[in-house]
């Protein structure tokens, strides 16, 4: 079945809620407490915080069959050229299916002037690295974080374009 991305509209906050949660879920679950994980997406993902991200961010919507079925957030670009991808999240059942490709490119279509695009990903979540690794971000840092209270291993990668 055919998708569409789109930049998203404040009609697709209770869905988006939705997506990142179920994603969040099923790609943390073993890895963050659940929790953890719950905490940090009611503040994370509230409808007054996705309010402030659809105005002061890029944030691009999938949707298949009229369905929200991912999305991807990115910070503005800075006078380096660079943007951070702070989330790109798909439904687990979605994955595999070009969707995250189609909007990591969407993504970098829309962005004017960028050069780099920087992620953080959890080192223990595979599918997320194996994803950036195919899309040819390359390892920067490794670090220790403290993510409400969860000591969390994480990788810095970034794409250059």
């Amino acid at each position: 079945m055919q998708h569409t991305i789109r930049n998203m509209k404040a009609e697709d906050t209770q869905q988006l809620q939705e997506v990142a949660k179920i994603s969040w879920n099923a790609t943390y679950e073993g890895i963050i407490p659940y929790e953890v994980q719950e905490r940090f997406l009611s503040s994370a993902y509230s409808n007054e915080m996705l309010a402030r991200r659809l105005n002061h961010s890029m944030m691009l919507v999938a949707e298949q069959g009229g369905i929200l079925v991912g999305f991807a957030n990115f910070s503005p670009v800075n006078d380096d050229g660079e943007s951070e991808l702070a989330a790109i999240y798909l439904h687990p059942d979605y994955q595999g299916s070009g969707i995250g490709t189609a909007l990591l490119q969407e993504g970098i279509v829309q962005i004017k002037n960028v050069k780099k695009i920087y992620i953080t990903v959890e080192k223990e979540n595979l599918i997320g690295k194996a994803f950036y690794d195919a899309k040819g971000f390359t390892l920067i840092d490794q670090f220790e974080e403290d993510f409400d209270g969860h000591m969390m291993q994480s990788v810095r990668m970034m794409l250059t374009l």
